[in-house]
């Protein structure tokens, strides 16, 4: 049985991704900073829960010793995130407007978050069989995408979320190396349809997991340290 933890697993992205691995035959917490939340949504979906606040250290190490009382750990998917330059669900802040507390901010979920949910579920991962670890990025990381006028990105003009996300794909290359026994890969969903921005996305939950579980079904033969969508690798 492969057992799954997944981050910001209380709905949109994160909740379909439960929902389709509990559906493969994975055992599936659903992490959730909000404990209710989280309950509430792992009744729904036949998963476990556990509260996890990715920017709170007791939280975090909270988690990690439940789940290890659990059983262990095969599969880690880092998808909680914010979005904080965004202006009543619709408009970005751009570098005009950004402040070092809207950066920090986004940096202290979406990155050092990740770093701190890796910390502490690495020796559980370590322990499996066959490790996976799915990163949650955007094409808005890219920095080929984000520099060519021809792709879809480049008119976005915020700086903190896509940053952020760019560190997320430099970290999943480090830690790749670092751990070659592991599969490790960021994935961009695509614009999708949740409240990370204000439901303006141009796609489904459905379609935007797609990648998610793909990449978190991978095998010890399987890519690592890759950044991919639905349609394959992208380029950084």
């Amino acid at each position: 049985m492969t057992t799954t933890l997944i981050t910001g697993a209380n709905k949109g992205l994160g909740f379909e991704t439960a929902r389709r691995l509990v559906g493969a035959g994975h055992t599936v917490y659903v992490a959730s900073r909000d404990a209710g939340r989280g309950r509430r949504a792992a009744e729904r979906l036949g998963a476990r829960a556990v509260p996890l606040d990715v920017t709170d250290d007791a939280s975090v190490a909270a988690a990690a010793r439940a789940v290890e009382a659990g059983g262990g750990l095969d599969v880690l998917v880092n998808n909680a995130g914010i979005q904080v330059e965004m202006v009543d669900g619709q408009e970005v802040a751009g570098a005009a407007e950004l402040t070092a507390e809207m950066m920090r901010r986004t940096f202290e979920t979406n990155v050092f978050g990740m770093v701190r949910v890796l910390h502490a579920f690495l020796p559980l991962l370590r322990r499996s069989g066959a490790p996976v670890v799915v990163n949650v990025s955007s094409g808005l990381a890219s920095l080929s995408r984000m520099s060519d006028p021809g792709s879809p990105g480049h008119p976005y003009p915020g700086v903190a979320y896509p940053a952020s996300k760019t560190a997320v794909n430099m970290i999943t290359v480090q830690y790749a190396k670092a751990f070659p026994r592991m599969r490790i890969n960021a994935v961009e969903p695509g614009f999708t349809r949740t409240d990370l921005n204000g439901n303006s996305g141009r796609q489904t939950v459905e379609r935007g997991a797609e990648i998610i579980v793909r990449m978190a079904q991978v095998g010890p033969d399987g890519p690592t340290g890759g950044y991919f969508d639905a349609e394959g690798p992208l380029a950084w």
